[in-house]
């Protein structure tokens, strides 16, 4: 068997670069599709936290995506390769509606074999806290930020070409169905190892018209899968774009993490400020931040170190924003955020030597810690700015008691705290 394409055959390289596309693109989909039903069980508000089932769905998303990034490489060789070769001719080109409608479909999915990978890939470059592709070549991509807004709008392109891919896929199928149930012509047998003696095709022109439409198409598919990207994203604060982003790769919070409402009383009030949070999911950061809390800020600058004043924080749990878990954080086995709606942050304020600190104690799902809080306070007039960050562990308050390796799931959760506060009197 030639190596090469003729005008009547397809050569050994052509033949194998079929069938391996095939196999890894089936592979991806049916292994991301197991996935992506575990992933809407931990999504789930029911979900118990089992340690197990996020391990095989972290598992199953990297032999996904590194499956994918296999299926674009290859895809992507085919096609160099197709170019470069001469392109047997059809069998039946008379026919000229189903000779158009197979050459729009063999463009249409050489684009998928591209495109629904590579959007895949990009997603992921654009995330944090994911499951990671197996290569020595790192996680990110050049010129891909990780950004939630990225990673929602490429989720969304991958969502859309993967259903692109699955109809040309069916399609491209059905039509070789024909050619063995109806037709009973060579059109398949051409495509498969020991094809044995093949039919001349009859001579015929290549036109570009099929690759033009496609192209028409593929605008479409793009322009549709934008669209329904930007629509989860300004609709959508805990951005759904993608299912399997649910585990095992997180959007990242929005960096300013700027809260939307705040409530004072003493004789400080807030004007702006951030309560955020950074947990490790495996092995990366996940960043996230309370949009919604009231702080009662009761404080005098002593001269000397010693008491200065006290503070309550009082917090909206629902309001949190943890990229693409969001919903997860807020099940029964972490926030359950239903049940216990508030955390609560009560204090004294201390002055020292160098530097702040609060003292005091931390309470979440009605478990109590005492919290330790050191921060810089920078004050000019009767503004004030501070800034503090503090550690604390997430199984001393029941949160993700189910998920106790580490490695899935941090123990330690960093908080950060900042805000501009203006004196009141």
């Amino acid at each position: 068997m030639s190596a090469q394409n003729t005008t009547s055959s397809y050569g050994s390289v052509t033949k194998s670069f079929h069938w391996l596309t095939a196999l890894l693109l089936i592979s991806a989909f049916l292994i991301g599709l197991i996935a992506n039903n575990l992933a809407h069980e931990i999504q789930s508000a029911s979900f118990d936290g089992s340690a197990q089932t996020l391990s095989r769905a972290v598992l199953l998303f990297t032999i996904h995506k590194t499956i994918g990034v296999a299926a674009f490489f290859t895809g992507l060789a085919r096609i160099l390769w197709a170019l470069s070769q001469p392109k047997p001719g059809l069998l039946h080109p008379e026919n000229k509606p189903e000779a158009l409608a197979a050459e729009v479909v063999h463009w249409v999915l050489y684009g998928a074999m591209v495109a629904t990978p590579l959007t895949g890939w990009i997603h992921h470059a654009a995330s944090t806290g994911f499951a990671p592709i197996w290569w020595p070549f790192g996680q990110d991509l050049p010129f891909v930020a990780k950004s939630e807004a990225t990673a929602g709008l490429f989720g969304a392109l991958h969502w859309i070409s993967t259903k692109a891919l699955l109809v040309t896929f069916g399609l491209h199928v059905a039509g070789a169905l024909k050619h063995v149930v109806i037709d009973r012509d060579a059109t398949l047998r051409r495509m498969l190892p020991k094809s044995g003696d093949l039919p001349t095709p009859p001579a015929q022109k290549h036109s570009l018209a099929p690759a033009g439409i496609a192209l028409v198409i593929w605008a479409a598919v793009l322009t549709g899968g934008v669209m329904l990207g930007q629509d989860a994203h300004s609709h959508n604060g805990h951005s759904h774009a993608e299912a399997d982003r649910t585990t095992e790769q997180t959007a990242e919070a929005p960096a300013s993490g700027e809260t939307t409402e705040t409530v004072s009383a003493g004789n400080w009030e807030v004007q702006e400020g951030t309560l955020g949070l950074t947990i490790q999911q495996m092995g990366s950061g996940v960043s996230g931040s309370f949009a919604n809390w009231q702080a009662e800020i009761t404080f005098d600058d002593p001269a000397a170190a010693g008491p200065a004043g006290h503070v309550a924080v009082e917090i909206d749990i629902a309001s949190l924003t943890l990229g693409t878990v969001t919903d997860q954080a807020m099940g029964a086995d972490y926030f359950d955020s239903s049940t216990y709606p508030k955390a609560r942050f009560e204090a004294q304020l201390e002055k020292l030597e160098n530097g702040y600190q609060a003292v005091g104690e931390l309470t979440i799902r009605d478990k109590t810690q005492p919290l330790t809080l050191p921060f810089t306070l920078q004050i000019n007039g009767d503004t004030a700015q501070m800034q503090g960050q503090t550690v604390v562990n997430r199984l001393d308050f029941d949160i993700g008691a189910g998920t106790q390796d580490e490695g899935t799931l941090g123990f330690d959760v960093v908080l950060d705290i900042s805000l501009t506060a203006q004196q009141t009197n």
